[in-house]
């Protein structure tokens, strides 16, 4: 699962590359984790705008206290995508979004002194990372991403990764009906991704936030 991503491109260059309008001035982090507020893009009336929302389907879990807050699901399984909880998300074209992000981060190593390895699109400096959006009482409007299995090359730093769109299908799994937004929901090319193994510990301060959920 994807736990951290980066979108260091600023907002306004963020919608210019996704030909998307900016309806206010969003303050949003380079690091994006889960419960907090990243930036999609989604279509709305025939035309694509950008967004700020929370990263993570809000849930409330079995013995969890009606007091609790809710887990963040950031990440949704290709193969969960039409089971109850996420099907209507899915095969609505008008809740798919586009997750603009430069690398999103995997921890590596033994447990307590895992480090951050990112990983980054060589040829898409800023990459669509495909999602689902739903509004919510919680938080309001919120976003997940879309998880396939890793490729061979990457399975030895997470079996898992988020479905990597190509430029021109953007338009696509934001409009497409749900047989064939499915054929998009596949690995990207191992050769066109960068790894960056780093010293960088996995646990920073906001990495100490409630943790995600995967359903």
């Amino acid at each position: 699962m994807c736990n951290l991503y980066t979108n260091r491109t600023m907002v306004q260059e963020t919608a210019d590359l996704f030909g998307a309008t900016v309806d206010r001035g969003y303050n949003v982090a380079d690091e994006v984790y889960p419960g907090y507020s990243g930036i999609v893009v989604r279509e709305h009336e025939g035309a694509r705008i950008l967004q700020s929302m929370t990263w993570g389907f809000p849930v409330r879990l079995k013995g969890m206290k009606p007091t609790s807050k809710p887990k963040p699901v950031n990440n949704a399984r290709d193969d969960k995508l039409l089971t109850p909880f996420w099907r209507h998300w899915f095969t609505t074209p008008a809740q798919r979004c586009l997750i603009p992000f430069t690398s999103f981060a995997e921890a590596e190593g033994p447990k307590g002194k895992m480090t951050r390895t990112w990983i980054s699109v060589e040829d898409q400096p800023t990459a669509a990372w495909a999602g689902l959006w739903r509004p919510s009482d919680e938080w309001g409007d919120c976003y997940t991403g879309v998880m396939v299995d890793a490729t061979d090359e990457l399975f030895d730093i997470h079996d898992r990764m988020p479905v990597i769109l190509h430029p021109d299908e953007h338009d696509a799994w934001l409009n497409c009906p749900a047989e064939d937004a499915i054929a998009l929901v596949r690995k990207y090319p191992a050769s066109r991704l960068v790894v960056d193994r780093t010293d960088v510990p996995w646990f920073k301060p906001k990495a100490k936030a409630e943790g995600p959920t995967l359903l």
